[in-house]
């Protein structure tokens, strides 16, 4: 396949490129080791954050969502992109304008002052989403160099990615999904049951901003199930549980210590970056920073074991 049938609008949105740029490098690089082209959305905004816009005034954040959309159909492609809750915003307000003529002429009015107009012809796609379904296991299989041998996988789905499931393009699969499970294991990883998988990382609606200790509980939650299951790192799709899974670890180790008894320490992955160097691509260009003494500056959980068993697992 050439680049003509994989173009796509890379929408970073804000966690991305200010907090986690080395989740941008890795998709870029996956991306192009798949043949795809993307696309930059110059101008392109906040999605808006729908834990936070949608809650406060609704026609606001379909107003600045459209306008996202808006600049991929001017392009002339459907977006990608690697975060759950610009998944939401982008996906959400591109269907139900669609479906709602009123809404959508609304809306238009608004978008008619910058001289733009909604016409709902370019979907908004999540990264996974793109790899299985647009690409597909057998293809990415066949740009697979190289296999773990050993390596136990939490996988994290996150909520706007499979939720609400009738503006998500999985089907019955919203419920009990295995495409991220499956996405995994063409590493030849093992993606393992824990309990609560399903359960949000404690980081969306604003919780983690609103009441952080409450979050962090979420957190802790799902981090004890995770390491009662064996898990040798954590995969994760979206850039805001990622930072939540990450950095929230230093947190509950601190504001739980007494509850959870060893500290957790548990590599924290992003999908392109697990497929990355299953294809070979060179570890630095997928962002896998070794351990460094920088304050406030991710990754906040050492990588170190996780490029140990890159180094010594990969056959």
């Amino acid at each position: 396949m050439t680049t003509t049938d994989f173009k796509y609008g890379f929408f970073l949105g804000c966690v991305i490129p200010n907090r986690y740029p080395m989740i941008e490098a890795s998709i870029r690089a996956v991306m192009e080791e798949l043949g795809a082209e993307l696309v930059e959305l110059e101008g392109a905004s906040c999605c808006p954050a729908p834990g936070v816009f949608r809650a406060f005034h609704i026609p606001t954040w379909m107003a600045v969502a459209a306008r996202n959309n808006c600049i991929a159909e001017e392009k002339g492609v459907d977006i990608l992109t690697g975060c759950n809750g610009c998944y939401g915003s982008l996906r959400d307000s591109w269907t139900e304008l669609k479906h709602d003529p009123a809404l959508k002429k609304e809306v238009n009015s608004h978008l008619a002052k910058i001289g733009m107009e909604f016409k709902g012809n370019r979907e908004p796609k999540h990264i996974t989403q793109i790899l299985y379904q647009d690409m597909g296991l057998d293809y990415i299989r066949d740009h697979i160099k190289h296999k773990f041998k050993d390596l136990k996988v939490a996988v994290h789905y996150g909520c706007h990615v499979l939720k609400p499931s009738d503006m998500r393009p999985w089907g019955g699969e919203s419920e009990d999904p295995r495409f991220l499970d499956e996405l995994v294991e063409l590493t030849g990883a093992k993606s393992i049951d824990y309990k609560d998988k399903f359960m949000c990382c404690g980081a969306g609606g604003a919780v983690r901003s609103g009441i952080k200790e409450v979050s962090l509980d979420f957190t802790r939650e799902k981090l004890v199930n995770m390491r009662n299951a064996g898990a040798d790192i954590i995969v994760d799709c979206c850039p805001f549980c990622h930072l939540q899974l990450d950095l929230g670890q230093v947190e509950v180790n601190g504001t739980f210590a007494d509850e959870i008894g060893e500290p957790f320490n548990i590599p924290v992955i992003y999908l392109t970056q697990l497929l990355g160097v299953s294809m070979g691509i060179d570890p630095s260009r997928l962002g896998l920073m070794k351990n460094h003494k920088l304050s406030g500056v991710s990754p906040f959980i050492s990588l170190d074991p996780f490029l140990a068993k890159v180094k010594e697992q990969l056959i």
